[in-house]
């Protein structure tokens, strides 16, 4: 467990936070969130009387709930109860509070958005464009990102013809590609990005979208045509299509002279392209008009 006693606020109180990089998990101080939803004057009794309903309900999430060393009002380190994202979404849902029905609508909501997109697949497309475009990308790029999603999801439908397990072994021949490509692990090149729990490839610039995509989607012909029967030789194609698109990736260097991998996060990215819209703004304001 990594960078314990984080703070976020949320109506200027404080929650503890704490990122776990083994597990790529954000974790929360329960008590503090009790706090925030309740206003109560004893959150840690409030949260103590609730975990016991819980438990007579049944739930699980009390029982997989476990306790952290956080820094406490008075400055020492004491043991706390903490929850990831999932757990914590289920206690809010237990939370009788007015605060905490903004929290339940909008599980609801997800709730019945995902039963629609069961229903119409196509549904995902959409919403997942619509997201991406309120966040700021150009549309450019989202087409080229869900291009990628499109890319990758043969790629694992490959995987899964030949074997491959879900989980720790799409994790290994992931790294192999995108170490063969870039030179780090998904990891390493996260963090090189400043990124925790957010995906990677929506942190990526146009450009290494397009040298990620070319990796996986060579990865997947040479799969289809070697046909591999071992995980050592998935391994050993993973490697091979990462490759290509490292030698392409060396190219594009030689000829720009600048790397083609960059640290820029989809933050920093976003505020580039503003600061470029703002600048041809102000331009086409001050700059008199030649014509006239």
């Amino acid at each position: 467990m990594g960078q314990n006693d984080k703070i976020q606020l949320f109506e200027d109180k404080r929650i503890r936070t704490a990122w776990d990089e083994a597990k790529e998990e954000w974790f929360f101080s329960i008590v503090d969130v009790i706090a925030v939803l309740t206003d109560s004057k004893d959150p840690a009794a409030y949260w103590r009387k609730l975990k016991q309903r819980m438990r007579e309900e049944g739930s699980e999430t009390v029982t997989n709930c476990h306790g952290l060393k956080m820094t406490a009002a008075d400055g020492k380190k004491r043991l706390t109860d903490v929850a990831d994202t999932e757990q914590l979404l289920r206690i809010i849902q237990s939370v009788p509070s007015p605060k905490a029905e903004p929290f339940k609508m909008w599980l609801a909501q997800v709730g019945k958005e995902r039963i629609e997109e069961t229903i119409d697949p196509e549904l995902t497309i959409e919403r997942a464009l619509e997201t991406y475009l309120r966040k700021g990308y150009s549309r450019e790029w989202v087409n080229q990102r869900l291009q990628a999603i499109q890319v990758r999801k043969e790629l694992t439908d490959e995987w899964d013809a030949r074997g491959v397990q879900r989980g720790i072994e799409y994790a290994i021949l992931t790294d192999e590609i995108s170490r063969a490509w870039s030179g780090m692990t998904t990891r390493q090149y996260k963090r090189l990005k400043g990124l925790k729990k957010e995906n990677l490839r929506d942190n990526m610039t146009t450009l290494e979208l397009v040298l990620n995509m070319l990796a996986e989607a060579t990865t997947t012909e040479i799969s289809k045509q070697k046909e591999p029967e071992t995980f050592a030789e998935n391994v050993e194609i993973a490697r091979a299509g990462g490759k290509v698109a490292g030698d392409a990736r060396k190219a594009v260097e030689t000829q720009t002279g600048v790397p083609v991998i960059t640290s820029q996060n989809a933050a920093q990215l976003n505020q580039v392209v503003t600061d470029m819209i703002e600048g041809v703004a102000s331009e086409g304001i001050d700059k008199p008009d030649a014509d006239k």
